[in-house]
């Protein structure tokens, strides 16, 4: 008999919890190596990429793409000998399967994996993951389960469904618009007796609690606003599927739309239009769960919103000089290769005033009842994903040059857009900018990162009429915004930093003052 590995979510760092199975690089069937990448999952911060700890054929496939899962639930099994009969969409799983295993189980004889690298040991009983340690080894014990099911009926756990601005660093005066990648589906899976939650798992009362289904074909009957009790179960076993779900959604719809037409007279010029969408079928409502990166944006602006006391000030600044120095720099042989905006004086600009202002550059112990100034400036840069706002920062961006900077910025951007963003690129930030003027909008009133005490909001640059020498003329024209918290930087002090920052837009020689 083949030795069958489960391969459990890791934590991949940062106390995670959760995280969504987004691609699987492997099919049931393949052959794999220790490291091998075997699937991409979502977290709360990023896209992340996970090896396999086992090296073997791939026998089963324990959760479908879009599905989102808790740390430490079995996701993958490995046969090392010959593949397993079963497959991801139905087939009991191999009685070989242990109910008790390491978060990531490390490999056995010639698989063994040196201490550090990932499935190795580590210190106090733990697996080394791919940020810190997994939790100890543990034991998991189910209760009995009712009906068809067997008491010793191996299953994994149940799927949990959970969920300031990208900015490129590129000097244009034309917004740029970000696209959402559409979710992936879950795809439509038999499923065998012995993985049904049981009747009373459901949550509800009546018929439709005697209705039998996984996790994830429940989530889609809320999802469409279908009862489970009006469903008539097609699945071996007498199983609700995807299909028999969307069918009684569409059946619904249908007779909504019928209702809707009988009430509205489609002659009715007035509401023609309307008439017409319900003519096409068309829903209303779109309902998009929320997880993952956006989840844990909307978790922290209303802990920054609702615990730091924010005050924002505002200052238009002729900005023509800057303008003429990033013309200059992005034909300067140190800056070969690499794409200048205004953003890198701006951000040279906010390194040199923080000199002035340190208090800008700090943040609160709330336990401690203390301000931490920080002597370094992990500058942030808001960037605009398809998955949601990440906030990547360069690691003392102070000590860099102006070159070195904008590379750094530039490398930001680039991977941010990718998603492929990692915790630790996030983690750490003292300061952050944001740059709204990529969409040609002039300026806002962000809100701070939790932990930070101070953001500056970078407006469009635009060609206004200025007042130069008692004469109008034409000038490039922006406005800054800066957000900071109240309880550290107060108003004397935020005003000062404000002013220092505007002053090198306006005459990027003042940097020499500083």
């Amino acid at each position: 008999m083949s030795d069958v590995k489960t391969f459990k979510l890791p934590d991949v760092g940062e106390g995670l919890t959760e995280a969504e199975i987004v691609t699987w690089k492997v099919k049931v069937g393949d052959t794999i190596k220790v490291n091998d990448v075997v699937v991409e999952i979502e977290t709360a911060k990023s896209l992340v990429e996970l090896p396999s700890p086992f090296a073997g054929t791939v026998s089963e496939l324990l959760v479908g793409e879009g599905e989102t899962v808790n740390v430490g639930t079995p996701i993958i099994t490995v046969s090392a000998g010959a593949p397993a009969a079963s497959g991801p969409a139905g087939g009991a799983p191999p009685a070989a399967v242990s109910q008790s295993e390491n978060l990531i189980p490390t490999p056995k004889g010639d698989e063994a994996v040196e201490p550090g690298l990932i499935g190795g040991p580590a210190p106090g009983g733990r697996t080394s993951v791919l940020v810190g340690y997994g939790p100890r080894t543990t034991e998991a014990k189910r209760r009995p389960r009712k009906g068809n099911a067997t008491p010793d009926a191996a299953s994994p756990a149940a799927a949990q469904v959970g969920v300031q601005n990208a900015f490129s660093t590129e000097p244009t005066e034309d917004p740029e618009v970000s696209i959402a990648d559409a979710e992936p589906a879950a795809p439509a899976e038999q499923v065998p007796a012995a993985e049904l939650a049981p009747a009373e798992e459901l949550g509800s009362a009546g018929p439709s609690a005697r209705a039998r289904t996984k996790p994830p074909v429940r989530k889609l009957a809320r999802d469409l606003g279908v009862d489970l009790a009006d469903v008539t179960p097609t699945g071996p076993n007498d199983t609700i599927t995807r299909a028999d779900v969307e069918s009684v959604a569409a059946n619904g719809r249908g007779a909504a739309q019928q209702q809707r037409q009988q009430q509205v007279p489609a002659a009715d010029p007035g509401s023609h239009e309307w008439v017409q969408q319900l003519e096409s079928g068309e829903q209303q409502e779109t309902r998009i769960p929320v997880k993952g990166v956006r989840k844990m944006t909307a978790q922290a602006m209303v802990a920054s919103a609702f615990t730091a006391p924010h005050v924002t000030e505002w200052m238009t600044v002729d900005a023509t000089r800057t303008m003429r120095l990033v013309r200059r720099l992005s034909e300067h042989r140190d800056f070969r290769g690499v794409k200048v905006s205004p953003l890198l004086i701006v951000a040279r600009a906010v390194c040199l005033a923080i000199r002035r202002t340190p208090q800008v550059n700090a943040s609160w112990d709330e336990a401690a009842q203390e301000i931490v100034l920080k002597r370094y400036v992990n500058l942030g840069i808001a960037a605009a994903t398809p998955r949601g706002l990440v906030v990547p920062n360069v690691k003392n961006a102070e000590r860099h040059s102006a070159p070195e900077l904008a590379r750094a910025l530039a490398g930001l951007t680039t991977v941010a857009r990718d998603g492929r963003t990692q915790p630790a690129d996030m983690a750490g930030g003292t300061f952050t900018i944001t740059n709204v003027g990529v969409f040609g909008v002039d300026a806002g009133t962000p809100i701070l990162n939790p932990g930070e005490a101070g953001i500056l909001c970078m407006g469009a640059i635009r060609k206004q009429p200025w007042v130069v020498g008692n004469v109008v003329k034409p000038r490039w024209i922006t406005t800054l915004a800066l957000s900071f918290d109240h309880r550290i930087v107060d108003g004397e002090q935020g005003s000062r930093f404000l002013a220092d920052v505007a002053s090198v837009v306006e005459d990027p020689g003042a940097a020499v003052l500083f």
